[in-house]
């Protein structure tokens, strides 16, 4: 049986003791039932794991010392952003939680015309705390020992047009990654495009549930973005991003 798996963001060493956040210590005691001496892992998302042991456990807290450091990574081969307009709540908790799972590198949220869900600064910044938090759950569950960032909300036409100033300034000798857009009006799927170079970054472009604007899908293909189909049938916005996500990584990633 795995052990129990908890995000702890702070430098960790061997011999060192810890006391758990409140929201690891509610978990571990509360729902996971776990005793002192019980086993678990701990991991600060800049790469690797520890185990260590309960030292004490009660209604204050829970602390651990570190046994040994674990050289274990388990991302994926792909570097994969996912640029996913925000959506319902409890949808884009779900693309979130299961791109993390499919191995994502990096989530940004975008705001464009049709999107249902609008946010201001303050609740923006709100969001995108729960969606970190989201992350890190997801990444304890499944084993990621590097913790996907949660990009700042932004525009659609502002974050296009950031990426064709970061491809005219970024160096020759780096490969260049593929960008895609989800769009039921493509012609062409995953695999009628050749597999991405190593180390080639990969960008999936996703609209709202209304589709992109003329004006956005012209603007996304300006600056790089290429038409992608995902079979013959409309998906959802939360189905589409996770397939397409998937198929990478069958098509090219670890699967």
């Amino acid at each position: 049986m795995a052990l129990p798996r908890f995000f702890s963001p702070e430098r960790i060493s061997a011999g060192q003791v810890i006391e758990l956040s409140a929201v690891a210590a509610h978990h571990a005691s509360r729902v996971l039932r776990l005793r002192q001496s019980d086993e678990l892992i701990l991991f600060n998302g800049n790469g690797g794991e520890y185990r260590a042991t309960i030292e004490l456990i009660n209604k204050s807290g829970v602390t651990v010392v570190v046994e040994k450091y674990l050289d274990i990574e388990r991302e994926s081969r792909l570097d994969i952003t996912l640029a996913q307009t925000v959506c319902a709540s409890e949808k884009m908790d779900w693309i979130v939680q299961k791109g993390v799972e499919l191995g994502v590198t990096r989530i940004q949220p975008l705001d464009t015309k049709r999107g249902v869900v609008k946010l201001s600064d303050e609740r923006a910044e709100k969001r995108i705390r729960h969606w970190q938090q989201v992350i890190i759950a997801a990444c304890e569950q499944c084993g990621r020992n590097r913790v996907p960032p949660m990009m700042p909300l932004i525009s659609i036409s502002r974050w296009l047009g950031n990426q064709v100033g970061e491809r005219k300034n970024s160096s020759s000798d780096y490969p260049t990654g593929s960008c895609f857009m989800l769009s039921p009006a493509a012609k062409k799927g995953l695999r009628d495009f050749p597999a991405p170079l190593a180390a080639a970054p990969l960008t999936l472009l996703v609209g709202p549930e209304g589709g992109f604007t003329a004006e956005e899908e012209a603007a996304a293909q300006v600056a790089g973005f290429v038409p992608l189909r995902m079979g013959e049938r409309i998906l959802r916005t939360e189905t589409a991003a996770l397939a397409a996500v998937a198929a990478m990584q069958a098509l090219w990633g670890d699967y």
